[in-house]
């Protein structure tokens, strides 16, 4: 990829002494639902929130989420506890409508390739430097997502966080298998930041703490980590997210461990 200089990103902790923690349900399912878990990102010290409004389900009859009404709720929950608010967009025509109501954009990895989504995300976010989370394909080689991410910037916008989320291999004992080189390579062949979104390759909450802690001890600039006041009844991948008590026990994990390298959780 090209040699251009892009700016270093204070406020999501890129190459910096801190590891952002973006922290929410896997959908926003209810007002009570989500302000519990933004209450305690808060009660924690964390900077962000995040949630589904628009659903890209394997399923069509799965719970494709609840759109506006979803958004209007994250909205209202950010600025409840003073959090910045994270969602996917999974159409060009629901750009604006994201971020009327939320400070980052989210691209899934269904649309790790979908050229024309990515490039009409940096230009709606041009003006506004908008971080913009790029997840990586369930296939996509490490030069592909750099090179998809350039659609982003060369139309304005130099916000990107790159995120690692899993590849699909031959593994069955977790949901997709984490690509914890992701980290070191992504820090020498960029100057993007580099999120580990630890939920999905888990797909099984008992295994999100340990793979958290081998983002953290990798160099991983931020972390991804879904929070369910209830999972049991979570109408989405309730089997992979936290309770809001274990996500407190893991991020005072998660702090010690930063502390050893010279870092801190926000």
């Amino acid at each position: 990829m090209s040699k251009k200089k892009y700016p270093k990103l204070p406020d999501l902790g890129a190459r910096t002494d801190e590891i952002t923690i973006f922290a929410g349900p896997c959908s926003v399912e209810s007002e009570e639902q989500f302000d519990e878990v933004a209450k305690t990102c808060s009660k924690l010290g964390l900077h962000w929130v995040r949630g589904g409004a628009f659903k890209p389900r394997t399923n069509p009859h799965s719970f494709q989420g609840l759109g506006e009404e979803g958004l209007k709720i994250m909205h209202a929950g950010g600025k409840k506890y003073g959090l910045k608010t994270l969602t996917e967009v999974m159409d060009s025509e629901h750009i604006s409508l994201v971020q009327r109501y939320c400070d980052g954009i989210q691209v899934g990895a269904r649309n790790f390739q979908n050229f024309s989504l990515l490039k009409n995300i940096g230009i709606a976010t041009s003006k506004t430097g908008t971080m913009v989370l790029f997840k990586r394909g369930f296939a996509g080689t490490i030069a592909e997502w750099l090179a998809a991410t350039e659609d982003i910037t060369q139309c304005g916008n130099d916000n990107v966080v790159l995120c690692e989320r899993g590849l699909r291999t031959f593994e069955t004992a977790t949901r997709f298998t984490l690509d914890i080189s992701a980290v070191p390579v992504i820090h020498k062949q960029s100057l993007f930041p580099i999120c580990i979104d630890v939920s999905h390759p888990a797909g099984q909450r008992d295994l999100v703490p340990s793979l958290a802690k081998a983002a953290v001890a990798a160099g991983a600039d931020s972390l991804m980590i879904e929070v369910h006041p209830d999972p049991a009844s979570a109408l989405s991948d309730g089997a992979q997210q936290l309770t809001p008590a274990q996500f407190e026990t893991l991020v005072g994990e998660l702090r010690e461990l930063a502390a050893v390298f010279g870092k801190k959780i926000v």
